[in-house]
């Protein structure tokens, strides 16, 4: 990384990124070989250091498609989102955080399912215990993403750059 200043290193820092973030968009390898992004709804589990992404869809489709072809995957999400401008000085700049990395999407069984689907629930209303319908388990298709690497970045907006110093 460039800006090792901006660089990311912690666990529990990368973690907390993730918690704030809404949407984790995964990039795909494409028949023609381009890239195919797509954002995401997310849960998201660690277990020693390891972390797990959890995702669900229809049961058909093209990204199901190119995951059953290369299980390969790329991923990046971004919060924090702060656009500053100083007009005296003619400066703009954009405050964030931001984690990407890569690993393997798992396509999961019916018996995992329901504790998948809970984290993503979990995610989107933290300590409610929401309700979802198991009926609609046999209509979506629940997968994850075993991360093998990630790397995290943050630019702090300048008033809190401020209060830091």
């Amino acid at each position: 990384m460039r800006r090792k200043d901006r660089e990311i290193t912690e666990l529990t820092e990368l973690l907390d990124v993730i918690r704030t973030c809404d949407v984790c968009r995964i990039a795909m390898n494409d028949e023609d070989g381009v890239p195919y992004i797509i954002p995401l709804n997310f849960g998201m589990t660690e277990q020693n250091g390891k972390i797990t992404l959890h995702f669900h869809s229809a049961l058909e489709g093209k990204k199901l498609n190119l995951i059953a072809k290369d299980s390969r995957v790329a991923f990046e999400m971004d919060t924090k989102h702060e656009l500053e401008y100083f007009q005296d000085k003619g400066y703009c700049t954009y405050a964030y955080e931001s984690v990407m990395g890569k690993g393997r999407i798992r396509v999961l069984s019916e018996e995992e399912k329901f504790d998948s689907l809970t984290q993503l629930m979990d995610h989107y209303h933290p300590g409610e215990n929401a309700y979802f319908n198991p009926a609609a388990m046999a209509r979506t298709c629940v997968y994850c993403l075993e991360v093998d690497q990630i790397t995290g970045k943050r630019k702090l907006p300048h008033h809190e750059k401020r209060k830091n110093s």
